[in-house]
């Protein structure tokens, strides 16, 4: 056990020693997520504005002189696959990473980096436990927490719907849960309202009835649901089918272009929360321009996200003069940076100070922002 134990020292060391390393020639720009899988659309935004910043950025002479490199790994939103894609960055020598987009992908990679001294960034994970937590020193986000939108959603619930009755559902995972347990903490501490239901659900399962005929059953008005896109498709659209009148409440990982199509007319009259609409911020349309003249589309979620993620820690290693870890860290905490969603830098958490959110309700199959 001892030898096992020098060997991981070991390894971890050479691993640590590669990742910070300042004599490559390159500045090596890791980026993890979901490129494909049922969640690729929240991945693939983020890789493709990693892309396009690094694509700027070296045309313009690169980082400390250098040219930046991107290594991009796909984790499919699954930890176990997370850990692996985590591994593969550090040994090939990333200095930062944007990544990874799903909050238990997040939490799994997260260990690995820390161990090797890496920088992460994450566009869109937003479990508190991340930052609030204090386990992880070397990560970073330009999204806020999930409290903050729980506090948002439930005060929306409260105050503009007065809804009296509640079903609160989740998918098990960190985010949904995560999600879910704030809503349940916060509507529990106003004393306004009555949770009737609160259950997990099995992610990717084809059939929601059961649970749909016990919110019939328990007579909500809202059901809030914390989790992703596939099954709050499959929720609201089970409920149309047997003619509910609940209203559908959820998280920014149900606002994706990706819901409204797959749940079609099902979809209108949920309310859901997500980044605010920062289109007004001249970077933020300049980088949405950049995408639609590459691409020919619209950026799709966690685009803005991704993007001033990838400036951000581009921009602490130049402002940090080398890539070592704890003058980037403290080039992160300390030093502003123009991006996408606004002049920022971090908390000593290690949040984005400024960045929020907004509810969306939707109406005729779009998301409109609710002022």
């Amino acid at each position: 056990m001892k030898k096992m134990t020098v060997l991981f020292s070991i390894l971890a060391l050479a691993l640590s020693m590669s990742a910070t390393s300042f004599a490559s020639d390159t500045i090596k720009l890791g980026v993890a997520g979901p490129h494909s899988g049922d969640l690729a659309p929240y991945g693939i935004p983020a890789m493709k504005a990693a892309q396009l910043v690094v694509k700027q950025i070296n045309a313009k002479g690169g980082v400390l002189g250098k040219q930046v490199e991107l290594l991009i790994q796909d984790d499919q939103c699954k930890p176990e696959i997370a850990t692996n894609t985590a591994t593969k960055l550090v040994t090939d020598g990333a200095h930062v990473v944007l990544g990874h987009i799903c909050s238990g992908a997040t939490k799994a990679a997260l260990g690995i980096y820390n161990d090797a001294k890496i920088p992460v960034m994450s566009p869109s994970a937003t479990d508190n436990g991340l930052t609030y937590s204090g386990d992880y020193p070397n990560f970073f986000r330009t999204i806020a927490a999930n409290i903050s939108q729980a506090e948002l959603a439930s005060g929306y619930l409260l105050d503009t719907l007065g809804f009296k009755k509640v079903a609160i559902l989740h998918d098990k995972g960190d985010y949904g849960k995560g999600f879910a347990d704030d809503m349940k903490m916060l509507l529990e501490k106003s004393g306004k309202v009555e949770i009737v239901l609160f259950e997990g659900i099995t992610p990717g399962a084809m059939d929601y009835s059961s649970i749909v005929q016990k919110i019939r059953k328990n007579k909500a008005e809202a059901l809030i649901f914390g989790g992703y896109h596939p099954e709050a498709s499959k929720l609201v659209t089970q409920m149309s089918r047997k003619r509910l009148k609940t209203i559908f409440i959820s998280d920014d990982g149900v606002k994706d272009d990706s819901f409204l199509k797959v749940a079609g007319p099902a979809a209108n009259g949920a309310f859901v929360t997500g980044p605010r609409d920062l289109s007004s911020i001249p970077l933020n349309a300049a980088a949405t321009a950049e995408f639609k003249a590459e691409y020919g589309a619209e950026p799709g979620a966690f685009f803005q996200e991704g993007y001033s993620a990838a400036l951000a820690l581009l921009n602490a290693v130049e402002q940090a003069g080398s890539t070592d870890y704890d003058k980037v860290v403290d080039a992160l905490h300390n030093k502003y940076v123009e991006t996408p969603v606004g002049k920022i830098k971090f908390d000593s958490k290690g949040d984005a100070e400024g960045v929020g959110y907004s509810v969306y309700k939707v109406e005729n199959g779009a998301f409109t922002e609710m002022k």
